[in-house]
């Protein structure tokens, strides 16, 4: 078991992406929420096998969207902010109580954290943390992971409630609300091309912030390597420096394992 083998060299903590049958995908979402679906599940078993495991889980319809979009889309196309946030809730709720420590919003809806923050609290669950996706960049470097996990979207694009990569001024303001929603972690996604956003957020926040090391990121590395035209662990080590540089207190990459591995044999 992967989570086994990256306890073993001191990665003690997992992000939760699941990839869902299209027969239980619907326009509203609603397997986002089962308790007995995929991602609760897993959280159990997981749990119950290393109980101090911490779990970060995604908060987002896209994957039980029939859509392939983060929200709930009206008729005409647009996306239905205020029922999308309902469903969240719903989903937020559900992850806690089958066990997980984080609950990270990354559909980019307006208001949802401090939505999902009242519904925790009233559901008995004050004591898990949101992550909140604060700067999600409309990207093209998440092509490999969409591919993965089929969650594209079935029409159009993300760029209506995803940020423009030319904007970097968004992400102030999208830091003051999630800081006053009650966030406790943001997150900005992807990392390497956005070092300066995670700086700008380092220096106006107080708050833990994160870097998503996305799939573009980790497969072109993957790929330089393969056709030796890089040194892959050096520029796995390069790049995952860079971002703590930058500002990043957590960083999520699919280097987890390797670059553990790669940190126990240097100490030895």
């Amino acid at each position: 078991m992967q989570v086994a083998k990256a306890r073993d060299v001191g990665v003690n903590s997992i992000v939760l992406f699941p990839k869902v049958p299209d027969a239980l995908k619907t326009p509203t979402g609603d397997e986002a929420y089962n308790d007995y679906g995929l991602v609760p599940r897993t959280i159990r078993m997981l749990k119950d096998k290393f109980p101090g495991l911490v779990i970060y889980t995604d908060v987002a319809l896209d994957p039980y969207s029939s859509d392939g979009h983060d929200g709930i889309v009206r008729e005409d196309g647009v996306i239905m902010n205020d029922e999308t946030v309902h469903q969240l809730c719903k989903q937020a709720v559900a992850q806690a109580r089958a066990g997980a420590d984080v609950v990270s919003p990354s559909d980019m809806m307006d208001g949802r954290v401090g939505a999902i923050r009242g519904a925790l609290d009233d559901a008995g669950f004050q004591h898990v943390l949101i992550m909140s996706y604060t700067a999600k960049y409309a990207s093209s470097f998440y092509g490999p992971f969409r591919e993965a996990l089929d969650s594209n979207p079935r029409f159009g694009d993300k760029k209506t409630y995803q940020m423009n990569p030319a904007n970097y001024r968004e992400a102030l303001v999208e830091v003051h609300e999630d800081e006053s929603e009650g966030a406790d972690i943001l997150l900005v996604k992807p990392g390497l091309p956005y070092l300066h956003i995670i700086r700008q957020i380092r220096d106006n926040s107080p708050l833990p912030i994160a870097a998503y090391q996305v799939s573009g990121e980790y497969s072109m590395i993957k790929a330089g390597g393969i056709l030796k035209m890089i040194d892959e662990e050096k520029v796995m080590m390069e790049s995952l420096l860079c971002l703590r540089r930058a500002g990043a207190d957590i960083i999520l990459t699919y280097f987890a394992l390797q670059a553990a591995r790669c940190l126990c044999g240097e100490k030895r």
